[in-house]
């Protein structure tokens, strides 16, 4: 296999990840120390990301950097977005981080977002970590700006698109499947409404089964299935909040 990269064309790649307190980015710690007081020392956070392999489209180098850091051979990938700007990196940082690894000042970068349970990602990388959405740290680069449009983006996916239950675990109650659209959309929903337009979509399917919990009586459990959702009218939300 060809491994020669592009020098000036880069994947970024946004990992979301849902939990009960909410949505999450995975981030890898960026260190960098010259040890020379003319050079500012380098500790902060990142997305994942790199130059594109020559013999790989987009996609596929992105799902490879996706791979090296979960694992995971079956995953949801969304493009989103294309950064050109050539004054797009500016900080002393960020350009002695270039300098550093050989890389061109100017690079166009393609960005994805994955969606995956939480619980599914074993990271085999120290170097990453979770961080909360509404508390994230010290960021490089403008990978602030790409995870805010990440966010923006899956937003407006989730309202037309099944892109939620790719967050979801694949049996999940509806306290759950609404605490996951409060998580992504930042509002606080009404429980009943929200239960009644769920309850009347055909592709959310309730099984026999509960979900033990902190509450007293057990929680029904349901299953998003995907051959009623393609029958469904493509101008059907998939919850009309």
């Amino acid at each position: 296999m060809d491994f020669r990269k592009r020098d000036n064309v880069s994947v970024d790649c946004v990992i979301f990840g849902l939990d009960s307190y909410g949505l999450n980015i995975l981030l890898r710690n960026r260190k960098l120390n010259m040890f020379n007081d003319d050079f500012p020392v380098i500790d902060d956070w990142v997305i994942a990301g790199g130059p594109v392999i020559i013999s790989k489209t987009l996609g596929e180098t992105a799902d490879l950097i996706f791979k090296s850091i979960t694992g995971l051979n079956a995953f949801n990938r969304i493009q989103f977005h294309t950064y050109g700007n050539p004054s797009r990196l500016k900080s002393e940082k960020d350009l002695l981080w270039i300098r550093s690894q050989g890389l061109k000042r100017q690079t166009m970068t393609i960005a994805y977002y994955y969606t995956q349970p939480k619980e599914s990602i074993v990271l085999k990388n120290s170097d990453f970590k979770w961080f909360p959405l509404k508390s994230l740290p010290d960021l490089g680069f403008d990978h602030k700006r790409i995870i805010n449009d990440a966010h923006e983006d899956l937003k407006q996916k989730i309202m037309v698109d099944p892109v939620i239950f790719d967050l979801m675990p694949v049996k999940f109650t509806l306290n759950e499947l609404q605490l996951a659209f409060e998580s992504i959309l930042e509002v606080e929903l009404d429980n009943r409404n929200f239960r009644k337009k769920v309850l009347n979509k055909a592709y959310i399917v309730p099984l026999n089964q509960t979900k033990k919990g902190s509450a007293k009586k057990p929680s029904k459990l349901y299953v998003f299935s995907r051959d009623v959702y393609d029958k469904v009218t493509e101008t059907d939300y998939i919850i009309n909040i």
